[in-house]
């Protein structure tokens, strides 16, 4: 996916995302639970929605996308004091080995042409005990798309994976992690909540 194109919906991504609030307003809630006291890096921010609402229980919270717009969307928020936003490559981090407690990636490793690359950069950067929270957009194992898909479809926003909830659990496992929590959130498009621990 070209950084264009995330930069073009920038703007307007927060307002679209409000269809999907109750499925966030789980996550926040799960996530919240999760990063209590912690060191916490979310790749793939977009405008901060996440780290808006979860860092009030973290210790420090470094949010990071690719898209530029991105993050100055994210900076108009009002941000709490312990968040701070950078423009990164979820498959090229500048961050030390073993840095994290926890790493949050939440719908993005879909849109990747080679998630592995930032599965192996997340292994890297999370330290030996952390946790990585990954949840991701899922599609019904008939392959047929929702009318929703159909449109981010139209617009330019194309899934390099259309895992179904079975082969996107799948996916972690193969790339070393151990899942330790499941579950599916029903919205506009569905997603699988994960929460993994190094196997």
């Amino acid at each position: 996916m070209k950084k264009s194109v995330w930069d073009f919906f920038a703007p307007i991504y927060e307002r679209v995302m409000k269809s999907q609030k109750s499925i966030y307003e789980t996550m926040y809630q799960n996530i919240r639970l999760v990063v209590e006291g912690k060191s916490v890096l979310e790749l793939a921010t977009g405008p901060g929605l996440i780290s808006r609402n979860i860092a009030d229980q973290a210790k420090t919270v470094v949010a990071t996308d690719f898209a530029p717009n991105m993050i100055e969307q994210a900076k108009k928020s009002d941000m709490p004091e312990n968040v701070a936003f950078e423009v990164a490559d979820a498959t090229d981090l500048r961050f030390e080995d073993n840095f994290f407690d926890v790493v949050i990636i939440a719908n993005a490793l879909h849109i990747m042409p080679n998630p592995e690359k930032a599965m192996l950069e997340i292994n890297r950067v999370l330290k030996d005990d952390g946790i990585l929270i990954a949840p991701n957009f899922i599609f019904d194992s008939n392959g047929k798309k929702n009318l929703w898909q159909k449109i981010l479809s139209l617009v330019g926003i194309k899934f390099a994976h259309e895992w179904t909830a079975d082969e996107y659990r799948t996916f972690l496992e193969q790339n070393g992690w151990l899942i330790t929590k499941s579950e599916i959130l029903k919205g506009r498009i569905n997603l699988l909540y994960a929460e993994c621990r190094r196997k």
